[in-house]
């Protein structure tokens, strides 16, 4: 079961719709199953169930995760695979050491493959979508794997299942959710 975590303002705000719905149909087309919690409900019955966990993206000016880091703790310690999208990349940033800075951006970007990732298909660049107020300083030691020409884009923990996207891949960039989903099989 993947466990899709809902990073927006409250539970059952509209974009749940927008963030998490496009996420679980391409985590249910993969073939897994997922569960939705909202993150400030988060329990450790939901994290030890989980096969792996997706931490969802917000509208542009849903920044509250942002000011409630320490509600995702709990990530240093998870030992599945984790995939932080948009939103998710920040608070996965920020809960290991990296840093926020403001940097609105909104539509599509070149995305440039400047290292090896399980997640990128082993293309050199692709068109992405993207909608964030922040752009995200990784914390020491993490390995960025993709770049834009303003922002890094992708990420991960150099020696944890740990996996951060700027972009939104749930809008023209499925494999990406379906490439993490496949590592949670392992």
């Amino acid at each position: 079961m993947i466990l899709l975590v809902d990073l927006s303002w409250k539970a059952g705000s509209l974009s749940r719709d927008e963030f998490v719905g496009p996420v679980a149909r391409i985590v249910s087309r993969a073939g897994h199953e997922w569960r939705e919690v909202h993150f400030s409900v988060i329990s450790g019955e939901n994290i030890k169930s989980a096969n792996g966990i997706i931490l969802c993206g917000t509208a542009l000016k849903d920044n509250l995760f942002a000011e409630k880091a320490e509600e995702f703790a709990w990530l240093r310690d998870v030992h599945v695979p984790v995939l932080g999208i948009c939103a998710g990349m920040q608070a996965l940033c920020l809960v290991h050491g990296g840093f926020l800075r403001l940097a609105c951006e909104i539509g599509m970007t070149t995305v440039r493959i400047n290292g090896s990732d399980l997640l990128l298909c082993d293309r050199q660049s692709f068109e992405a979508y993207e909608l964030h107020s922040f752009a995200c300083d990784p914390p020491p030691g993490w390995v960025v794997t993709a770049a834009s020409d303003r922002y890094v884009q992708v990420v991960h923990h150099p020696d944890r299942p740990l996996y951060g996207v700027m972009f939104h891949p749930e809008v023209r960039n499925d494999p990406v959710v379906e490439q993490f989903c496949a590592l949670c099989r392992i």
